[in-house]
């Protein structure tokens, strides 16, 4: 039970932005408590041991920081190290009816040769320079604003200060300027990809929430650049965990907020455990949950529906795959982005069949292996014997699909997107899967229903609701935190700048109170 009767702030969830702000709020002198509904704090950025027997230590959810800024590290001292993830990718395909492929990586020739000898010629390799050098200045500019008081629309266009990329990536769906920039399909489409990771949306959907999903994918850092804990993401936690005690929090597990009532001025914060039910005064409610659960908490009308679109699928090998382009090493494949059917007819075909309510036929993917950047996560046995990681996310598979039948339809999931691995390797990937200490395979697999239930993403959404564009919107608040009640704020991924694993939502709530 909590130590006292009345704080400053209390923090409902503590998943990794309930832990920034209750550090920045310690640090800053407020009495801060943490009331957390599961056993530890961490939310979806934990490590588990999910296999039985096996001492491999997955990021079962989230597995990268690329979105958290150096900033927040250093204002709260956190002790714990990043890897740089090689940014790269290898994109299989079958050309002429030969085993080939796009290869991102490897240095500037050989990425340069890799173009040439999928598409014929150096243009499309010119076209993708010129592309990312202009995301790369984008990321430069809008980054830096992620950690400030929310910019206004023309305030962060002048921060751009680049008329063509604003359009780009602000004004017109992302599939013109892929269509404009690019002409082979599968180049098209790994472009593509970062604009559809948890977002269910075509290249041209007039909402434009996948360039927002495109935008929030390659400014991380201000370079684009992907970020490994090394541990796994449950040592990132970890050390939030500890940085907020350290500064004078009070973290408690099992308790689990049901009501908040507040009067704009106080706020009495209701909640349960295993022995019965307790309750808390505040001047500020920070809520670390998804807006559909604050505005449960408040008892008020919920927001519309969230929905999630995505496969997560973790395995333990006992090694990597030999694949059927033999040019190609599958360690330098694997290091970085594995791309499964994203040509960018794929992408097409597989929205279009999960529109209209069918599992996609060859389910578009991608595959990361972590214990390539990060062995740690590995008993020494198992890297000594050669064991690896592999970590899957599935696109286009909207939570709708799952409704009637979740466990059949997963299992179909699977089974298809597997396929359509095993249809670039040189042997079937469950030839390599690792075995329990049951005797069983070293796979599982979560679809949008299984992370609502899990983690309480509303419809399995990752980012809580769709992302926002990071500048100010009606009603949005200073923060983008703000919410119709002076001292109860929203520090969780739907927050505006929200999403991921960025620590920014937590630490803009916290800036919120201490400005009050």
């Amino acid at each position: 039970m909590p130590a006292q009767d009345a704080y400053d702030a209390v923090i409902v969830g503590g998943g990794h932005n309930g832990l920034v702000a209750a550090a920045y709020l310690a640090r800053a002198g407020r009495t801060v408590l943490v009331l957390e509904r599961l056993p530890a704090t961490g939310g979806a950025a934990v490590s588990t041991r999910p296999f039985p027997g096996v001492d491999a230590r997955l990021s079962r959810y989230s597995y990268l920081v690329s979105l958290l800024p150096r900033k927040i590290v250093d204002d709260l001292g956190l002790t714990f190290h990043v890897r740089k993830r090689t940014v790269s990718s290898y994109t299989p395909t079958e050309r002429d009816g030969r085993p080939t492929g796009l290869l991102v990586g490897g240095g500037a020739d050989r990425t340069r040769a890799s173009f040439a000898r999928l598409t014929g010629g150096d243009r499309e390799y010119d076209a993708w320079l010129a592309f990312y050098d202009m995301t790369r200045r984008v990321a430069e500019r809008v980054f830096p604003t992620l950690t400030e008081p929310l910019p206004t629309r023309d305030e962060l266009r002048a921060r751009v200060a680049d008329d063509r990329a604003w359009q780009t990536l602000f004004e017109d769906p992302i599939g013109v300027a892929v269509e404009d920039t690019f002409r082979d399909d599968l180049v098209r489409g790994v472009v593509l990809t970062d604009a559809l990771i948890g977002t269910f949306a075509d290249a041209h959907d007039p909402s434009l929430r996948q360039n927002r999903c495109f935008l929030y994918h390659v400014i991380g850092g201000g370079t684009g650049d992907w970020d490994v804990p090394v541990g796994g993401m449950g040592a990132f936690t970890d050390a939030l965990a500890d940085a907020a005690r350290t500064a004078g929090a009070e973290i408690v597990t099992g308790h689990e907020v049901t009501r908040v009532d507040t009067d704009g001025q106080r706020a009495d914060v209701t909640f349960t455990t295993a022995s019965g039910e307790g309750r808390v005064a505040a001047r500020h409610v920070l809520v670390n949950a998804s807006p559909r659960d604050l505005s449960a908490l408040l008892g008020e009308e919920p927001p519309p529906p969230a929905e999630g679109a995505q496969l997560k699928v973790n395995m333990l090998l006992k090694r990597l795959p030999r694949l059927r382009d033999t040019s190609v090493d599958p360690r330098e494949a694997f290091a970085g982005t594995f791309h499964i059917a994203e040509g960018y007819g794929q992408l097409a075909s597989a929205y279009g069949q999960a529109a209209a309510g069918e599992l996609p036929a060859v389910p578009p993917s991608e595959i990361y292996c972590h214990s390539l950047t990060d062995p740690t996560i590995l008993a020494p046995d198992l890297v000594e014997r050669g064991y690896q990681t592999l970590t899957l996310f599935g696109l286009h598979t909207p939570a709708r699909l799952f409704r009637d039948d979740n466990d059949a339809a997963r299992a179909a999931l699977l089974k298809s997107t597997l396929a359509a691995l095993d249809a670039h390797l040189a042997e079937p990937v469950e030839d390599v899967l690792a075995t329990d200490a049951d005797g069983r395979p070293c796979i599982e697999a979560k679809t949008p229903l299984d992370l609502e239930r899990d983690l309480r993403l509303p419809g399995g959404n990752i980012f809580h609701r769709d992302l926002a564009f990071p500048y100010a919107q009606e009603g949005t608040g200073r923060w983008g935190v703000e919410t119709r009640h002076a001292n109860v704020l929203l520090c969780g991924a739907g927050a505006v700048r929200g999403g991921g694993v960025s620590g920014i939502p937590g630490h803009n709530a916290a800036m919120a109170a201490l400005d009050a």
